[in-house]
């Protein structure tokens, strides 16, 4: 299956994980107060569900918080079954650890799976591993508990698979399972997390060779996205708490309940079916709540994705890691006897939430095989990288860059303007191997005084000024067609409206195509910016400035810079939920996800298309006409307030 989806939506399927009911209302054995608040937040999420209205809907397991061998345990999965009756769609539910027993773990206190505790789960949730079709899709579901356990009930399971499988070989197939096989590498250590050997490696054979569309698992309560052979390996969020040990990836204070109660975390999937290929779309219940017999919970959150559409000419500077596998300490809760592995997939869940495609890198980061290795993932997924380094590549690098060349939209060079003419047949020399298109980028500049009074200015700047223009388009005429385009930076105190004008009719006058990284900070590396309201709007209309004007804009960072130099908020906190700005990011894809947007006549930022704009404004502009909320990504009229401090005015027909 093609990872780009192709056709129309056949039909969609909500997947909901680890919603832990409790036998009572209010209430849970657990000591955190998240878990307390499970019944309503899955009662808030079934909700939901249903306004969407899928063909049907898999539960990952763990539906219940008792565990088998307590007496509790049966309340629990009443309560389960009386949230779940309020489903419009079909329900169907794969058994979790809390709800059959756990996976062979002779070190922890809970019960393992046996044949009493499949049979009290036959009871109450009906078959443990089966199959169902909806045109001519097969959703097959495991008892993933049950593999290395050596009950007999494991082998039928496994021939009964491996039949399967076969039977339907070439067919549209998509598992489920509680335990994912891995967490971020399928050759990491055995933990509670993941499918222990040998079964992983018979899993993942049997993934490999008969190549279902896709994997869904849980259990672990976060987010992660990797692919197995020709299958997308999907591991899904809970909604009702975070497996908090995994706070470790976040460089920041563990947060709400130390990170249990990390709440923009919360959520559930659609599975969207198109003719070819499918869209897993997250969303975030932020851990909202709904009680008995209360009204339908509001529609989730338009939001765009990045495989069926793109932000067009909006670029993202990843400043931090963004692939980066962190150490999760033993935690004497769920782990205890060795450290853990674990790669932080949140920036790559943000980015799709936002239709980021375009990414800046380092060239070190296509030298890491591993982090390479996420960057042709994201390819087939969508995304485009901007590449770039301080001066001209070495012998490896040269090599790194033509291996890689399917990887990279453009490389950026950034050299000493100094240097440049004398390098101009090195450059045409690169471009013509490596077959990239070369933007070129100055660094530092000799007639820029290192003092202002007293002070010494260690900065270093890169881009071209728009003052420089006439510099650039002297260099191609003395090197004609040596670069494909020029890399602008403007600082805080300008307007990304009027450069990104003003490089338009450079890119007119020189053929060159511009790329404008825009700062969200000014001179001095001491000098906070933080307000994340004028962060945000600052964001937005520098994206309104690339779709208005047609060229391409980096924004200078995705998630907050909160420490070292030049901090400021981004598109994402340091947890990578979403910010303001990530919102009206967000909301800003979906209403241009058509195309044909221009800037609209005059100084102020405004995208128009058929009669139509769109336009940043105050909340309190929202009381002039009809609004977006960035939050919720739905229109609005004059009669209702914002609970957002900018929203997206909007005017024209067919408001």
């Amino acid at each position: 299956m093609p990872t780009q989806p192709i056709g129309e939506v056949l039909f969609n399927v909500a997947i909901v994980s680890d919603t832990h009911v409790n036998e009572k209302e209010d209430f849970s054995a657990s000591p955190y107060p998240a878990n307390a608040e499970a019944n309503p937040r899955a009662r808030y999420v079934f909700s939901q569900v249903n306004q969407i209205g899928p063909a049907l809907t898999i539960h990952l397991g763990d539906m219940v918080n008792p565990v088998p061998e307590l007496a509790s345990y049966p309340a629990a999965a009443e309560n389960f079954h009386n949230i779940a009756k309020g489903l419009q769609s079909p329900l169907h539910l794969v058994p979790g650890n809390h709800d059959i027993g756990d996976k062979p773990v002779k070190w922890m206190p809970a019960g393992m799976v046996n044949s009493d505790f499949i049979a009290l789960y036959r009871q109450h949730f009906g078959q443990d591993f089966y199959a169902v079709t909806h045109q001519g899709c097969h959703f097959v579901v495991i008892n993933a508990p049950l593999l290395n356990s050596g009950d007999p009930a494991e082998a039928e399971q496994a021939a009964w698979l491996e039949d399967f499988l076969a039977r339907h070989e070439g067919e549209r197939m998509f598992l489920f399972s509680h335990y994912p096989p891995y967490i971020s590498d399928p050759d990491e250590p055995g933990s509670y997390d993941n499918i222990e050997e040998p079964a992983r490696s018979w899993f993942l054979e049997l993934l490999r060779r008969y190549k279902p569309e896709a994997l869904f698992s849980a259990h672990v309560h976060n987010f992660w996205y990797d692919r197995i052979g020709e299958t997308d390996y999907y591991i899904t969020p809970s909604t009702c708490f975070v497996r908090h040990d995994y706070s470790e990836m976040y460089r920041i204070d563990g947060g709400d309940q130390k990170g249990r109660n990390d709440s923009a975390k919360l959520g559930f999937v659609t599975l969207e079916i198109r003719e070819n290929g499918h869209v897993a779309q997250y969303h975030r219940s932020y851990g909202a709540t709904l009680p008995p017999q209360a009204e339908p919970a509001p529609p989730v959150a338009r939001r765009p994705h990045l495989k069926t559409q793109g932000l067009d000419h909006v670029f993202v500077d990843l400043r931090h890691a963004w692939a980066e596998e962190l150490t999760v300490a033993p935690s004497g809760a769920v782990d205890e006897f060795r450290r853990k592995r674990a790669r932080n997939d949140y920036p790559l869940m943000a980015m799709w939430e936002m239709a980021l495609r375009g990414l800046r890198v380092p060239i070190q980061d296509l030298a890491d095989a591993r982090i390479g290795g996420r960057m042709a993932l994201m390819v087939r997924m969508g995304h485009r990288f901007q590449v770039y380094l301080y001066g001209m590549p070495d012998a490896s690098e040269r090599a790194l860059l033509t291996e890689n060349a399917a990887l990279i939209q453009r490389l950026e060079l950034i050299l000493n303007w100094e240097e440049a003419d004398d390098l101009a047949d090195d450059v045409g020399a690169l471009a013509r191997a490596s077959g990239l298109p070369i933007v070129l980028s100055r660094v530092n500049r000799k007639d820029r005084a290192k003092h202002t009074g007293a002070r010494f200015n260690h900065l270093i700047s890169h881009g071209f000024t728009l003052a420089e223009a006439d510099e650039i388009t002297a260099f191609e005429a003395r090197h004609p067609g040596v670069i494909g385009g020029a890399q602008f930076t403007i600082p805080r105190s300008v307007s990304p409206w009027e450069a990104a004008r003003n490089l338009r009719d450079f890119a007119g006058r020189s053929g060159l195509a511009p790329v404008l990284y825009v700062k969200s900070t000014e001179a001095s590396p001491a000098e906070p910016f933080e307000d994340q309201v004028a962060n945000a709007r600052r964001f937005a209309e520098a994206a309104m400035s690339g779709l208005g004007f047609g060229i391409d804009v980096i924004l200078d960072t995705l998630d907050d810079v909160d420490r070292g130099y030049f901090t400021r908020t981004g598109l994402v906190d340091r947890r990578f939920n979403p910010r303001l700005a990530g919102e009206l990011i967000a909301t800003l894809a979906v209403e241009t996800a058509e195309g044909g947007w221009a800037a609209a006549a005059g100084d102020t930022p405004a995208l128009q298309r058929r009669g139509r704009r769109l336009w940043i404004a105050d909340a309190r502009e929202a009381a002039d006409g009809p609004w977006i909320c960035p939050r919720s990504g739905r229109h609005r009229t004059a009669s209702e307030r914002p609970r957002t401090e900018l929203v997206i005015r909007v005017d024209g027909p067919d408001v």
